[in-house]
């Protein structure tokens, strides 16, 4: 995800906005919305196909994002190279995950399908070792990806030959995880810098998956001999509140305390996706699902970790990080890397859902991205 670029020239008490709830009541809010998401794709694709449970969503989600975006009179993103590259970002990181989820929770439970989505942030660490070249691994976030994926062949049950397991279905909802890590790397390499705010890209992202599902759709479903009530919400609320309501709130939390506090909203997701799934699904646990959760969970903090800061060698003049000298000299240069997070001072990112979620959390070690991961891409968003 690439740097924090800082608002433009505009009065410090202008960059900071007005809220009406505190962040921390918007956070849970956030992590509830995402945490039932997987609950309402489930209950969505009790009455619809996969395929249509994900043009329902993304159509609801843009509608928000759209209707925001005319509130507030945001641009569309300018360039076909912009555009070519989020059309792959739609692709990676809301169609193709979206997609899979809605598909293997026809086989597994919501329970199982959102601790998958907690395997993200592995991923990222994963391909950020082949494909990033600047986020080398310390050894606490190298150990944190061994743990991570103990984490998950304890979740799979894999020392009982993952027997009672559906195999297609789990290794669709852990594929979806791999594509926001893939997005998200994606992201980073080909849409910073693009000029167009955040709410602008997150919107045409979106929207471009709305599309590409819009011809998917078709060719791979029939339109429902009827239309049952209950799994019709589910799809609404999905779309407007998992994908866009939860992408603006995580937007204004991100702004207000910063990307680093804004991210742990990735490990209270499959606490509360498996809560759900068991108290209003009736879905049963077996000892080696929340065990292995915790697992999974504490090796993602691992592989989030800041590693040791290098010092820059050159001098803050030729640099231009270092900060003025003190009375007893030069200061120490700033450190090599992103600056933290100042809420007033920098422009956040927006995430996916991230539906998971990753998208879905964010890395403190490293750049952040400008667009939205949604459910993703390291947020982990659903």
């Amino acid at each position: 995800m690439s740097s924090i670029a800082p608002f433009r020239a505009l009065p410090r008490a202008a960059r900071r906005p007005r809220r009406t709830l505190d962040w921390r009541v918007r956070f849970g809010v956030l992590a509830l919305i995402w945490g039932f998401s997987f609950l309402l794709i489930k209950v969505g694709t009790e009455g619809f196909a996969p395929f249509q449970v994900t043009f329902g969503r993304l159509l609801f989600g843009t509608a928000v994002l759209a209707a925001v975006m005319a509130i507030k009179r945001e641009r569309l993103p300018r360039g076909a190279r912009t555009w070519l590259h989020l059309t792959v970002a739609a692709f990676l990181l809301n169609a193709l995950p979206f997609s899979l989820f809605a598909y293997s929770e026809l086989t597994i439970p919501s329970t199982l399908a959102g601790i998958c989505n907690a395997t993200t942030p592995l991923w990222g660490m994963a391909l950020s070792l082949v494909a990033l070249s600047e986020d080398r691994p310390t050894r606490v976030r190298a150990a944190g990806l061994g743990i991570g994926f103990i984490g998950v062949l304890t979740v799979l049950g894999a020392w009982q030959g993952f027997s009672g397991l559906d195999v297609t279905g789990t290794a669709m909802a852990l594929l979806a995880s791999f594509s926001y890590a893939v997005g998200w790397i994606y992201v980073r390499r080909t849409l910073s810098g693009t000029g167009a705010s955040h709410l602008s890209l997150a919107g045409s992202q979106v929207g471009l998956a709305t599309l590409q599902l819009a011809v998917v759709t078709p060719l791979f479903t029939s339109l429902p001999t009827s239309v049952e009530i209950v799994p019709l919400l589910a799809v609404i609320a999905l779309g407007a509140l998992g994908t866009g309501y939860a992408m603006l709130l995580q937007y204004g939390v991100v702004a207000e305390v910063g990307p680093t506090t804004a991210s742990m909203v990735t490990y209270f997701i499959p606490v509360i996706a498996t809560t759900a799934g068991v108290a209003l699904l009736d879905e049963q646990l077996t000892w080696n699902t929340p065990i292995g959760a915790v697992v999974v969970l504490a090796g993602a903090a691992l592989t989030q970790t800041r590693g040791p800061r290098r010092r820059s060698g050159a001098s803050p003049a030729a640099t231009g990080t270092g900060a003025p000298a003190g009375p007893s000299g030069p200061r120490r240069p700033a450190p090599a890397g992103p600056a933290p997070a100042d809420p007033a001072g920098t422009e956040p990112p927006v995430p996916t859902p991230a539906d998971h979620p990753l998208a879905s959390s964010t890395s403190p070690a490293a750049p952040v991205t400008p667009v939205a991961c949604t459910s993703g891409a390291r947020t982990g968003r659903p």
